[in-house]
């Protein structure tokens, strides 16, 4: 297969990221641009905001990443850019700035699913180790690929054939994703933004069996995808292909038993004057957070992580035996989750099962997970032309 140096962008929410990536496999420069502090006062991510951020980003950091990768504009073989999932405004200023590179250099464009790029993302790590141990990258197929952040909660079986890959969704979140319960949850106890982190680690200190929780056991059809009388025959065709067992996630009820529990228990003063004292404080270390938390918010902390990493290893894994899938990919922000990955190679492990997860660099979003996406739909020349648009609810297939 052909060398091919791919520059990537990747503008989907609050993070600009450029990479240059050789082949799919070699990452030549990765640079990101975060947003956190920008929208760290409101608790969340604000659209209008992150659209503008990543309008002052975007120029310099594709100039690091092409100087760091010693590229220039004029030596990489193509460009690639996140169409969706995302923001629309924030797509529209990765994909305005490459279109205008592609159209200006006379460069193939390629558009990639941001979900895809996630999968990718593992797939980068898992290349590195099998070459470090014997010189072989292959996997062992179905994979079943697990994508938990901030905004999706997706599993997909993944398939590889000449350099095609394909992707059935065999599950997904009826309302909050993974990463968003997190940060809602770390915001409603004072804890700050972005919220996952913090309750990584706060989690270790807590009695994770001290409150008791119960996941969304669903069993019904999900409204959203099944409105009867206004399908296609596309899409009873697609859904005739893809009927089988879904094991979909739904987090909004846990998020809303904290906030019981909160109610139920009058945490709200300690909550407040936690908050405030955070707010003073410029770049809080785990001591600040120890000293400004009590015990009983410690043990809600950690049984809120504990209910959650386990309902997401249960589904997968039962999900894993279902479809006979021979290998396990974990991507996205939340797999670097200290407690996910140690309860994920715990589990998988008792079942024989190999589990791929990308290195805290790769997890949350980035660039270089977007040029190796791009790199098997440069091989197959599937190049997009400049009137392509942004696709903010972009499903993967």
């Amino acid at each position: 297969m052909p060398d091919a140096n791919i520059l990537g962008i990747e503008s989907s929410c609050d993070e600009t990221g450029a990479a240059v990536v050789r082949s799919g496999q070699r990452i030549l420069s990765n640079v990101v641009a975060s947003q956190i502090a920008t929208h760290q006062p409101y608790g969340g991510v604000v659209p209008e905001l992150a659209s503008r951020e990543h309008l002052r980003a975007i120029v310099p950091v594709v100039r690091q990443a092409l100087a760091e990768a010693g590229q220039t504009y004029e030596s990489v073989d193509a460009i690639a850019v996140t169409q969706g999932p995302g923001l629309a405004g924030a797509l529209l200023v990765g994909i305005s700035y490459a279109k205008a590179l592609a159209f200006a250099l006379d460069k193939p464009l390629i558009a990639v699913n941001h979900i895809e790029g996630h999968i990718h993302a593992v797939l980068l790590e898992q290349r590195k180790i099998e070459q470090r141990k014997s010189g072989d990258g292959g996997l062992d197929f179905p994979v079943l690929a697990l994508v938990v952040s901030g905004g999706h909660t997706h599993l997909y079986l993944a398939r590889l054939q000449e350099n095609l890959w394909s992707y059935r969704n065999i599950g997904h979140t009826r309302d909050d994703a993974a990463g968003e319960a997190f940060d809602k949850v770390a915001k409603l106890l004072g804890l700050g933004y972005p919220g996952g982190p913090i309750v990584d680690r706060l989690a270790p200190h807590g009695d994770a069996h001290a409150v008791k929780f119960q996941t969304s056991q669903i069993k019904h059809a999900d409204r959203r995808d099944f409105k009867q009388g206004n399908r296609h025959q596309e899409d009873r065709q697609l859904q005739a292909e893809e009927d089988g067992p879904r094991f979909d996630f739904s987090y909004s009820g846990i998020k809303t038993a904290v906030l019981r529990y909160v109610e139920t228990q009058e945490l709200k003063p300690a909550i407040e004057a936690r908050r405030q004292a955070l707010a003073e404080i410029e770049e809080p270390t785990l001591e600040d957070f120890l000293r400004l938390t009590d015990g009983q918010t410690l043990n809600l902390v950690a049984s809120f992580q504990r209910s959650m990493v386990t309902d997401l290893v249960m589904k997968t894994l039962a999900a894993a035996r279902e479809y006979e899938v021979r290998t396990l990919f974990v991507s996205g922000g939340v797999a670097a989750n200290r407690e996910l990955r140690a309860t994920f190679e715990r589990e998988a492990g008792i079942e024989g099962l190999p589990v791929f997860f990308p290195s805290h660099a790769l997890s949350t979003d980035n660039a270089a997970m977007i040029a190796a996406a791009a790199y098997p739909k440069f091989l197959r020349q599937e190049f997009v032309a400049m009137d392509f648009c942004a696709d903010a609810g972009m499903r993967l297939r």
